[in-house]
Order: C-alpha cells, then sequence, then structure tokens
C-alpha cells in the first residue's frame, strides 16, 4: 500500500488515506484514488463504503480531517448509541490547482507571476513557437506550443472546479477554440480578457460554431477581472487572481462582466 501511495504522490495524482486512529480497528488503513477504486480495508464492508464516499468529497476540496463512525459504518448520532465509536483520520493529498493560460502575451508573464504566489501549476499556451518560450515565461511549470484543441483532447478532463483557464488572446483563431474547449470541461473559472465589443463579437463567432447555450456562455467571465481599474498586466494579474478568489469562495465583488461602459476611464 505504501508502495502504491508513494508512486502516486510521486505522479502528483490525487489520493487518499485513512486510518484508525481510535476504536474497533485502530491502525488499519484504506487507500482511496481520485476514481473511488480503495485498497486494504477498515474491518467492514460498508464503513470502507462511508468512509470512501466522504474521503472523496474531503479529498474535492482539499482537506485532512477525522471523522467519527460506528463500527459498521453507522454516522447518525442515534445509530452510534451504544456502539463504540470508529475514529478515523482522513488525510488527503490534492495536487495543486491549476491555471491554463492561452497566448503568450505581456499579461500572461504577469498572471503566471501572480497565480504561482498563490499555488497554482501553471501551464502556458499558444501556437507560436517563437513567443512560447521558457525564457519569456519562466515561472511557468509547462510552456505548450500547440493550437487549444490538442491540448484540451488529451488534458480536458483533469481539471476540476477547482482549477481556472485564462484565455488572453484576441485571435478569433486562436480563443474561439481554446473558449469551446475550456466549456467542455470542469474547470470552476474561465476568464477571457477584451473589452465589452470584443466580448460581444466573440460571442457571434462563437455563435457561428454552434455554442449558444445561455448556461455554457454563463461560464465565461468577460471581461476579465474584478472592476479594480487595472491598467498595467501585473495590476491585471491581481484583478483576475481576486476574481478567481472571490468565485471560488462565493463572496460578492463586482467583475467587469457584470458591469457597463468602457472598462478604462
Amino acid at each position: 500500500m505504501y508502495a502504491r501511495l508513494r508512486q502516486l504522490l510521486r505522479d502528483e495524482l490525487p489520493v487518499v488515506l485513512v486510518t484508525i486512529i481510535d476504536g474497533p480497528g485502530i491502525g488499519a488503513k484504506l487507500l482511496i484514488t481520485a476514481d473511488g477504486v480503495a485498497e486494504g480495508s477498515l474491518g467492514h464492508p460498508e464503513l470502507d463504503r462511508i468512509v470512501t464516499r466522504d474521503a472523496l468529497a474531503e479529498l474535492e476540496a482539499g482537506r485532512s480531517g477525522i471523522r467519527h463512525y460506528g463500527p459498521e459504518g453507522q454516522t447518525t448520532p442515534e445509530d452510534l448509541v451504544g456502539t463504540p465509536v470508529v475514529r478515523a483520520f482522513i488525510e488527503t493529498w490534492a495536487p495543486p490547482p491549476q491555471m491554463w493560460i492561452f497566448g503568450a502575451v505581456d499579461f500572461t508573464a504577469a498572471l503566471g507571476k501572480v497565480a504561482k504566489v498563490l499555488g497554482y501549476r501553471v501551464t502556458v499556451c499558444d501556437a507560436r513557437e517563437v513567443f512560447a518560450t521558457r525564457r519569456r515565461f519562466p515561472m511557468a511549470d509547462e510552456v505548450v506550443v500547440s493550437w487549444p484543441t490538442p491540448l484540451f483532447e488529451r488534458r480536458g478532463n483533469t481539471l476540476t472546479s477547482r482549477d481556472a483557464i485564462c484565455i488572453l488572446t484576441h485571435d478569433p483563431k486562436f480563443d474561439v477554440p481554446a473558449v469551446q474547449g475550456a466549456l467542455a470541461t470542469s474547470a470552476g473559472y474561465i476568464g477571457v480578457m477584451g473589452s465589452r465589443k470584443t466580448h460581444s463579437k466573440r460571442l457571434e463567432r462563437l455563435a457561428e460554431v454552434g455554442v449558444t447555450q445561455p448556461e455554457q456562455l454563463e461560464r465565461l467571465m468577460s471581461p476579465v477581472g474584478l472592476d479594480l481599474g487595472a491598467r498595467t498586466p501585473e495590476e491585471t494579474a491581481v484583478s483576475i487572481c481576486a476574481e478567481i478568489i472571490a468565485r471560488r469562495t462565493g463572496r460578492m465583488a463586482p467583475s467587469l462582466r457584470d458591469g457597463h461602459g468602457p472598462i478604462h476611464t
């Protein structure tokens, strides 16, 4: 089990190790991967099932902690009356959240720096080999020379609600497929740079390729960022990351998308 855990951690794959730290079966362990496959046992099939369910929820939230159960998976107070309590330590290892930035532009370098401070694994993608270089984006964990569609086809399924996609290009040949690919993922944040006029034209181009569902388009944060009056690439990066935080925590904050008039006064 520990060899399996070590390999998963080396591969930066999400995993949970549950250990009974008090009560019947003390020391028993259950190793659970993100797809719900479990190895080991805590002593009862129903306890294994209930703990696996809870462990996956904790993994999604990136939390570790102690849960209390009955020896057969009981969870409600009335079911626990008269039974020994099992204390299980749920220890999660979630990989860092991902930020995919499309477009090797000046704003990309600033956004990548701020994202790294917040703990993101940053991927920069651009089809222009002369611009998408390590020298220009040393802060990135990965620089990919590619059009958006192949990247999404290969790895779009790895994106979850913890992850962010930022599309900073103004080239329809690039940003339309980038938006299409982003909407097909489970990413929690999709930001698209541009003025209100630019975004209006982008919506027309998206309609031409069949992207018209309101619930899909509502996921797009464009113009991108909070309405902080940002002008420089660094200030814009702060406003984008602040918007990501506000969306994740459910706090009310003035997004540019929900405003009116020019972005800059």
